[in-house]
């Protein structure tokens, strides 16, 4: 699985996603599962009666509002399995890399295939070239290449080994070259693929306490509804005791139960579940597996981040920044000398030198085979590399380029009689005190210049900060620099605060005095010393390719395990909470419109002049709906088709904006405040004409 973008709005309709949700729609009228949704559940009681009313009193208007009530049902139902299903399509597939495996299980007495169904934890497997690994574990003994596409739809092979942080490996992988033994990390049934696919089916996905919190509000909603409702008829009745009327209100039990499932909140009561499971969903196309809910609505209130400098703020490879030439030295004669000594040198910092000397003097970017030397590699041990050019038509060396260390150049230059100026030595320590890299060239017994690298702050990761800073979050950058060099990467970066020479228990520290001030904390990790934090932290994302106990101790696994995917988590998780807000005021702005729909057309009778003349409430109908049938059959219709209108927003969330709490009300309050009543009024009016013109009452 690579990452992928946002899906778009009619996605849900392809792939046969559709066709196997409304199977699941019939499915999920057990009561069983009704009663999970209360609010649906008392939808669905309704209908049971206004059935049975139906059955013993047959009539055109009571059969249309039964259907509707039960297509109500069913379209809330139809929200859940598609978001449900596209889970299932992406569990499919996973799945499909879960077949049955042998397994070489190492014994006493040598090793022996075994299913892979039946091994347990604490087993050592041996898994050779072209063997998939069997089951989640970690690499005692030996070191491999393995190719995870599987798993995180990576391409490239990663190099796993024992005794390091690059030890744990994933059943389903695949060993592409060498040997290892595997200690069996996980039960059967309970490993890392296992647990993917239960959370991405979202058969496993508890309620949030966001989500739990809103379902007690909805039922509480309802109870008040349920009670006005009953207590109509009494009412109703009176009135027309006091009038002198009989016949005066519409107070059936099918009008009461449209009435009663217009008022409560059904839009998002049948939309709730959708939502939940759409956010798992989207974090699941950025590769990130939530292994839990809550997790991932946690995301969505962080209030801190601490990140690692390297890899997540900056790009983790040093790269080179500058040159500074030696008195009477050229810049591009040391820029030229530089890249040559660099051509062969394959590291990012090589590669460079190379890319600077050209975009700073122009200097072509030649090929190895061009030079006509002898290329040095870099050992640990010479600190140094380089290249020996020959002179034209002799074998006699006519330039000896090297790079390396200001130490390794002394030494070098000492030796062929030459000295190190005192203003480079400046320049060296100066480069050093800000936390950078110097590396001195010199050609034969002359110094050059030198040329500084340095750890590139991420391009666009400043304004990215930026947007956090908006919403309330501070942003915290964790770094074993001294504070002189986290002082200055801090500023270009753009964070709130940073820890310098920072230890595990140093993180540790900072994310429990921050939740002791009441703040939600999120991290990002991959190391055995990152499990404590990652655990600690409310949000705590493990990096796929960490060990074991990293995997483990965080709430969130990036499959991808790219450092900067926690600010994706926070904006998806933000995006949740948005898209539940904005669902939750357009529900409940719905309702507030066809009250003015239905009560009319049931009461608009009463204190009339005359049995043929409107009565004083009828001033309420101010959509002049045509009839109190149509008013009160149109409401029914548009109740239940605004689930299945609401749907794709469900499922694709509200557009996110990086903007504070009080912005994201009032973007609520304008959009879907007054957007649920507009869209009422109007989507009822219509279906009253088209009811009206088609005669269908």
């Amino acid at each position: 699985m690579t990452s992928k973008t946002a899906p778009s709005t009619l996605s849900f309709l392809t792939g046969g996603i559709a066709a196997q949700a409304v199977k699941d729609s019939f499915k999920k009228f057990h009561p069983k599962l009704l009663v999970k949704n209360p609010v649906m559940f008392v939808v669905a009681v309704g209908s049971l009666m206004t059935t049975v009313i139906v059955v013993q009193e047959p009539s055109a208007f009571n059969l249309q509002i039964t259907l509707w009530l039960w297509f109500t049902v069913l379209f809330a139902n139809f929200a859940e399995a598609v978001a449900e299903g596209r889970g299932k399509a992406q569990a499919e597939a996973l799945r499909k890399n879960r077949s049955q495996l042998v397994a070489r299980l190492k014994t006493l007495a040598g090793e022996r295939s075994v299913p892979a169904t039946q091994l347990k934890k604490g087993d050592h497997v041996i898994c050779e070239t072209g063997d998939v690994i069997p089951a989640d574990g970690v690499i005692i003994d030996g070191i491999a290449s393995v190719d995870e596409s599987a798993i995180t739809g990576e391409s490239a092979p990663v190099v796993r080994e024992s005794g390091d942080d690059r030890s744990s490996v994933t059943g389903g992988t695949k060993v592409l070259s060498d040997r290892i033994v595997v200690r069996v990390s996980s039960e059967p049934g309970s490993s890392f693929l296992d647990r993917i696919i239960s959370l991405v089916e979202g058969s496993k996905r508890q309620k949030t306490p966001n989500e739990v919190a809103l379902t007690i509000l909805l039922s509480a909603l309802t109870i008040i509804f349920l009670l006005v409702v009953a207590t109509l008829p009494a009412y109703v009745q009176y009135a027309e005791l006091a009038s002198g009327q009989t016949g005066g209100a519409l107070t059936s039990l099918p009008v009461l139960v449209a009435l009663l499932v217009c008022l409560i909140p059904t839009t998002i009561g049948g939309l709730l579940s959708a939502v939940g499971i759409s956010g798992m969903d989207r974090l699941i196309r950025k590769n990130v597996i939530a292994t839990s809910g809550r997790a991932a609505e946690a995301a969505g209130d962080v209030d801190v981040l601490l990140l690692d400098k390297t890899g997540t703020i900056t790009l983790g490879n040093r790269m080179a920044a500058n040159f500074f030439p030696a008195d009477g030295i050229q810049p591009r004669y040391l820029a030229d000398a530089a890249q040559l000594s660099s051509l062969a040198d394959e590291t990012p910092e090589g590669r460079s030198i190379v890319v600077l000397a050209k975009e700073r003097y122009q200097l072509r970017g030649r090929d190895v085979s061009e030079v006509a030397g002898h290329f040095v590699p870099f050992s640990a041990h010479t600190r140094m590399s380089g290249v020996d050019i020959p002179k034209e038509g002799s074998g006699e060396i006519e330039r000896s380029i090297r790079k390396g260390s200001a130490d390794a150049i002394k030494k070098l230059i000492a030796g062929l009689g030459g000295s190190f100026p005192k203003e480079l030595q400046t320049v060296v320590d100066e480069i050093a005190r800000k936390g950078s890299t110097p590396l001195v060239v010199a050609e034969n017994a002359l110094v050059l210049g030198v040329i500084e690298l340095k750890d590139i702050v991420k391009g666009g990761i400043k304004e990215r900060f930026l947007q956090l800073r908006q919403m309330g979050i501070k942003t915290v950058m964790i770094t074993g620099d001294n504070p002189l060099t986290a002082a200055a990467i801090a500023a270009e970066a753009g964070v709130d605060d940073f820890i310098a020479e920072a230890r595990p228990e140093d993180k540790l520290k900072r994310i429990r005095d921050e939740q002791a001030n009441g703040r939600l904390v999120g991290m990002i990790g991959d190391g055995t010393n990152d499990a404590p934090a990652l655990a600690q932290a409310d949000v705590g994302i493990a990096m796929n390719s960490g060990t074991q106990a990293a995997r483990e101790a965080g709430n969130m696994v990036d499959l991808d395990s790219n450092p900067t995917k926690l600010i994706e988590v926070v904006e998806t998780g933000k995006q949740l909470l948005m898209t539940r807000g904005a669902l939750t005021t357009f529900s409940i702005a719905n309702d507030v419109a066809k009250y003015f729909a239905i009560i009319p057309a049931m009461v608009g009778g009463l204190y009339a002049a005359s049995p043929d003349s409107p009565g004083p409430l009828s001033v309420l109908n101010i959509m002049q709906l045509s009839s109190p049938q149509s008013a009160i059959l149109s409401a029914v219709i548009f109740n239940a088709l605004i689930i299945i209108a609401l749907i794709p927003l469900a499922l694709r969330g509200v557009q996110y904006r990086a903007i504070g709490a009080d912005a994201v009300l009032w973007r609520n309050l304008l959009i879907y405040g007054i957007g649920g009543m507009v869209v009422p009024f109007v989507g009822i009016k219509l279906i009253d004409i088209i009811i009206t013109a088609l005669r269908i009452l």
